[in-house]
């Protein structure tokens, strides 16, 4: 059996083409049209698609899909395989529900702390009996430089990379300790104190833009780069929805 798990974000839409747990192929652009969506499901024989958009998709895009294909539209309401105990689902992004299913994926039935590293550094916490506690935001790698920049008279724009000495002796170094190490920093610090209320490991999954410069910095056993936990996310929660509307 295989499926579409169609992520639409705020600059891209990426779509994992799914058969079973087995992700195939990964296709990304800026937009898909309708009949694009429609074109790569026929092609490779999807019979059901899962959306996750950080808005609400145009209701005839949905309706177009929904006449060709089993469809679920991630939503507050849409089955998990996980409890989530956040306090106001509603506001919840979608891109982080996937990341919690795409975590328990991952490692079944462990302590697992997702940090995405995009335009904002997210953080998911997931217990080990399947409870979503929720998790934190922070401003991205570029947006602290960004942020620096905009509200002092002076302050440059620094490139990603890391100093040597956690000393700055530069303006330039000073800057890059201030916002990458204490990133590196913020993160080794919500591990600890996740790992001290829970009283156990977490695994940590590392996620988003700045993954592989984080990897680098970080090191939390076990710790893997997973750029496709969104989709593998997707596709778990779509799993689940496709069972239960089998049983209805």
């Amino acid at each position: 059996m295989r499926k579409l798990a169609i992520d639409i974000g705020n600059t891209r839409t990426k779509i994992g083409i799914f058969e079973h747990k087995n992700l195939l192929e990964k296709v990304a652009k800026g937009q898909f049209s309708t009949a694009e969506i429609i074109d790569l499901a026929n092609h490779f024989e999807a019979k059901y698609l899962i959306i996750s958009s950080v808005a609400a998709p145009d209701p005839v895009f949905v309706a177009t899909l929904s006449h060709h294909f089993h469809l679920v539209e991630l939503s507050a309401d849409t089955p998990l395989p996980f409890i989530n105990t956040y306090r106001t689902p509603q506001t919840l992004g979608k891109d982080r529900l996937a990341a919690v299913a795409g975590a328990m994926a991952l490692f079944p039935q462990q302590n697992c702390l997702v940090v995405d590293g995009g335009t904002c550094i997210k953080y998911e916490l997931l217990t080990a009996d399947g409870r979503f506690l929720g998790g934190n935001i922070a401003p991205g790698l570029l947006m602290r430089t960004k942020a620096m920049a905009h509200f002092t008279a002076r302050l440059p724009i620094v490139d990603l990379d890391m100093p040597v000495h956690a000393v700055g002796d530069s303006t330039e170094t000073a800057l890059q300790n201030g916002a990458f190490r204490g990133t590196i920093l913020e993160i080794q610090g919500f591990y600890a104190l996740y790992a001290s209320e829970l009283g156990s490991d977490l695994s940590v999954i590392l996620t988003g833009g700045d993954a592989e410069f984080l990897n680098k910095y970080l090191s939390f056993t076990p710790q893997v780069v997973q750029n496709d936990l969104t989709l593998i996310g997707l596709n778990e929660i779509l799993d689940l929805n496709i069972k239960h509307f089998s049983n209805t």
